[in-house]
């Protein structure tokens, strides 16, 4: 009861006077480490729940941009082979304006599995008024032959295979040569050339026209090996494919006269 009238004597001097405004202060100077110490389970509890939220947050936002990271890739890829599709068109509607035949452009759907043989199959076929003997080239040269035709798709033999064949001159001076696959894409052989015969490396290959089956004046090859052996009569020659018989994916077939008067 004592206490109690103390504390209300004191509230009320307190509130009328300024006689405690000492003991105030030292008060609270005292109680200032116990409010701190008081706080510290609320700060660390609120801390806690900012880090958990902000961890949360960071993972959602870092699975989002992952997710935005793959999208815009895979997008990108898509761009770069649209623009690469884009710019190998151009190349081949340019090719097709420079020549004097008529063309059909294709694309090419399949290939053989068999590494021993050279063929494509191409999206044309007699629907399309594609034929037998048909020449089949991409925007860099010659790449083969239709020798095998049905209602929508077309069987094409390259170049490359071993099978294959095709009259050609070096465009520089016009020495003939029959250039032959030798079972790689990158490498075409040249059959019976005369030791004495002008040819050099670097000599670009066209097709010759002879016999009736290409026209005249696609480029085939690019001479990179000549080889003399003075106890032969022969030249050892190679040349590499100037078309991307491993890349390209449209191809034109071409409609000549020369080819028709041959079938």
């Amino acid at each position: 009861m004592l206490v109690t009238a103390i504390s209300f004597a004191l509230i009320f001097v307190d509130h009328r006077f300024d006689y405690l405004q000492p003991v105030r202060y030292a008060l609270s100077v005292v109680t200032a480490p116990i409010q701190y110490i008081a706080n510290i389970p609320g700060q660390i509890a609120e801390w806690s729940s900012d880090t958990v939220r902000s961890r949360a947050s960071l993972e959602e936002e870092n699975a989002r941009l992952q997710s935005e990271v793959l999208v815009l890739k895979r997008r990108v890829q898509k761009l770069a082979s649209t623009v690469a599709e884009n710019t190998r068109l151009k190349e081949l509607m340019n090719a097709s304006d420079m020549l004097d035949d008529q063309v059909l452009i294709g694309e090419i759907i399949g290939v053989d599995p068999d590494p021993y043989r050279h063929e494509a199959i191409v999206n044309k076929g007699s629907q399309d008024g594609v034929y037998e003997g048909q020449a089949v080239l991409d925007a860099e040269g010659l790449m083969g032959q239709v020798v095998e035709v049905g209602a929508l798709t077309s069987r094409v033999l390259l170049i490359t295979d071993a099978t294959h064949g095709v009259p050609v001159h070096v465009n520089r001076n016009g020495v003939r040569a029959i250039a032959v696959g030798s079972g790689k894409l990158d490498m075409l052989r040249l059959l019976h050339v005369p030791a004495t015969a002008d040819i050099v490396q670097g000599d670009l290959l066209v097709s010759s026209g002879l016999g009736g089956r290409f026209p005249k004046g696609y480029p085939v090859g690019v001479v990179t090996l000549v080889q003399h052996d003075p106890g032969l009569p022969f030249a050892t020659v190679q040349a590499q494919p100037m078309a991307n018989l491993d890349r390209s994916r449209h191809v034109l077939l071409v409609f000549s006269q020369e080819a028709d008067n041959g079938q």
